[in-house]
C-alpha cells in the first residue's frame, strides 16, 4: 500500500473517555491486533485529560507511568492530523476528571477497493456513520428479530 489518496481507504477519528482511575490495557490488544491484521492504520493517538475543566494532552511516558500500562507500541502514532482545535474539541466532551484516547485512524481494508474505483473512474463521493443507538431504535421500530 501506498500513501497517494487513490490508495488509501477513509480516515475516521474516535474519542474514547475512560474514568482516570481505571485506565486498564484490556482494549489495547485489540486495537494492535487491528494494525497488525491491516485493517486499520493509526495515523494519530493523543491522550486528552480534563480536569477542573482544563483540557491537556498527556505524552505515553506519562500514561505509562500514571498507569503502569505499556504503550510504547504507539511511540510515533502522530502524522499531524491532530492540531489544538482538534484536542480542543476532544475536551469539550469530554467530562471532567476523566481522560480520553483520541486516534485516528485510515481503513486499510478499503484502501484497494478505493483505489480500484478511482482507477475505474469512479469516486467516492459521501460517507458516513450509524450509531448504535440509532440503529437499535431503527431495529426496534422495526421490530427487527435477529
Amino acid at each position: 500500500m501506498t500513501d497517494e489518496p487513490s490508495e488509501m481507504g477513509p480516515i475516521d477519528f474516535l474519542v474514547m473517555e475512560f474514568d482516570g482511575d481505571r485506565l486498564t490495557g484490556e482494549s489495547l490488544p485489540l486495537l494492535v491486533d487491528l494494525v497488525d491484521r491491516g485493517i486499520i492504520r493509526i495515523l494519530d493517538l493523543v491522550f486528552v485529560r480534563k480536569t477542573g475543566g482544563v483540557v491537556s494532552t498527556l505524552t505515553i511516558a506519562e500514561i505509562d507511568a500514571e498507569e503502569g500500562l505499556d504503550l510504547t507500541v504507539f511511540e510515533g502514532a502522530w502524522s499531524g492530523l491532530v492540531d489544538q482545535d482538534d484536542i480542543d474539541e476532544a475536551g469539550q466532551v469530554l467530562a471532567d476528571g476523566r481522560v480520553a484516547v483520541l486516534v485516528v485512524y485510515e481503513n486499510s481494508w478499503a484502501a484497494p477497493l478505493v483505489g480500484a474505483l478511482r482507477r475505474s473512474g469512479a469516486e467516492v463521493v459521501a460517507g458516513g456513520r450509524i450509531t448504535v443507538d440509532a440503529l437499535v431504535g431503527a431495529l426496534d421500530a422495526t421490530e427487527y428479530v435477529a
